[in-house]
């Protein structure tokens, strides 16, 4: 495997919205107060749409069937890892797909506690992630955002 400064792994993310303004967001495990979006890297072999459907279910809990596809964006996003938090696994950071969805499923079968990796959820207005996302994130969540909220503009002029 190539040293960690050298490669950006493949990945992919979900932005999960209610359909009425609000995004699904989830609260770090180890990193109380730093919230984000589900997402994780590819494994060999896998699609982009397999592989966040099965971040979602491992992450959250959610199924497939629980969510609705709505768009994938149409670029790939990039963001860089602090020097200190590379690793073998993680390299660089990550270039990912990111799709969005709406969630048709019951809030009670959310279960964060499925995958380890987060420890809270909630709805939020895209706006107030921003700032309690960690600082690499921001410019990826921040086209996100546009992206989004380009999406339901259209949606209404429909």
């Amino acid at each position: 495997m190539s040293v960690p400064a050298e490669y950006f792994r493949a990945g992919v993310g979900a932005v999960i919205s209610n359909g009425s303004g609000l995004v699904m967001v989830f609260e770090r495990a180890k990193i109380p107060g730093a919230w984000q979006f589900p997402q994780g890297g590819l494994e060999k072999g896998e699609e982009p749409l397999a592989a966040v459907y099965r971040e979602v279910a491992e992450e959250s809990g959610i199924a497939a069937g629980e969510l609705e596809l709505l768009a994938a964006h149409p670029d790939l996003l990039a963001y860089e890892l602090p020097a200190s938090a590379r690793s073998e696994k993680t390299g660089r950071g990550q270039v990912q797909y990111w799709f969005l969805f709406r969630y048709r499923g019951d809030e009670a079968a959310i279960n964060v506690q499925s995958g380890k990796e987060f420890s809270a959820w909630q709805w939020l207005p895209f706006a107030e992630l921003l700032p309690k996302t960690a600082a690499f994130r921001k410019p990826v969540y921040s086209r996100l955002a546009e992206w989004v909220a380009g999406y339901f503009a259209k949606q209404v002029e429909k």
